[in-house]
């Protein structure tokens, strides 16, 4: 009842006239400044304090920016590299199918979201003020960050932390020197088949490792980088390195899917295989797309490029 009195609400706000608008109400405006997203314009508040993340971008992005939402949702369950920084806030639901009702409960004075919620924003914005962000895949994170922050009036802290992420990968572009200069990368993940990553910046896993000067496999077959990936197809995918990207938190699934790849002729024969130089990495952290998880792909390259012999 209360979801359906909202969504009636919604259709009709736009007969509330100024002269209704309560005291309450106006000093509230007043404390608030508009922003503009996909589905128009928004009056935020200046210093959000119930904050709701329909997002694990939006979430992850947030607590970059040191600020903790009371409830956030879920894709599955909560990466791992998250799992001890997300103490003390609700889980309201799953990203494409949030709990309105827990979000109603919470009472947040802003919900900070995608545009898979435009079905929904009618009455998100009336629970509270609600914005969206437009999604432009994996590659688009930093965007996304710098939105979330000025969203947030959070854009010096969005600086800093842009900034350790470019020193960052300055040093291990300079601790690489010259060892990879000619060497090619593939980076594919298994999980109920295998699909490569594409040879650009098109994924944020590409898009660090280009930052650190090291090249992506080009794909003479442009469609391997769209579909599943067969057996037959992986000699045409061999790298001097291979990442492989598993779900570590999940089910063993994944690995088992790998361990049983591992017997296949047409995986031995690779070269990369022969060379002894395939790693096994965290398939959530890097597909992250923010900055937490992109310091743990750096942790992972330093792992594996720098540290190993």
């Amino acid at each position: 009842m209360a979801l359906s009195f909202l969504l009636v609400t919604a259709c009709n706000s736009s007969e509330i006239k100024k002269s209704n608008i309560s005291a309450e109400q106006a000093e509230k405006i007043a404390e608030c400044r508009v922003v503009q997203h996909i589905m128009g314009e928004t009056c935020v508040p200046k210093n959000p304090q119930r904050l709701i993340a329909i997002s694990r971008f939006a979430l992850a992005h947030t607590l970059v920016l040191g600020v903790k939402p009371i409830g956030s949702t879920l894709d599955y369950q909560y990466p791992l590299y998250l799992k001890n920084r997300i103490t003390g806030i609700d889980q309201i639901g799953e990203m494409y199918e949030p709990n309105l009702e827990k979000i109603m409960l919470l009472k947040p004075d802003l919900i900070l979201g995608w545009e898979t919620s435009r079905s929904i924003y009618p009455i998100l914005s009336q629970i509270s003020p609600t914005v969206l962000f437009k999604w432009d895949g994996t590659s688009s994170w930093q965007e996304h960050f710098n939105f979330v922050a000025k969203i947030l009036g959070k854009q010096e802290a969005a600086r800093e932390a842009l900034k350790h992420y470019y020193q960052r990968t300055e040093k291990l572009k300079t601790d690489l020197s010259n060892r990879y200069k000619n060497k090619k990368i593939s980076i594919f993940e298994i999980y109920g088949g295998m699909r490569i990553y594409p040879d650009d910046k098109s994924s944020f896993a590409a898009s660090i490792l280009e930052d650190v000067g090291l090249q992506i496999k080009t794909q003479s077959n442009k469609e391997l980088s769209t579909g599943p990936l067969s057996e037959e197809k992986l000699e045409e995918v061999d790298g001097d390195l291979i990442f492989v990207l598993i779900f570590s938190d999940r089910t063993n699934e994944s690995r088992e899917a790998f361990e049983e790849l591992q017997q296949k002729s047409l995986w031995q024969k690779l070269r990369a295989v022969q060379n002894g130089r395939v790693y096994l990495v965290d398939r959530e952290t890097w597909v992250g797309s923010n900055l937490i998880a992109a310091d743990l792909v750096i942790d992972d390259l330093y792992k594996y490029l720098v540290n190993t012999p």
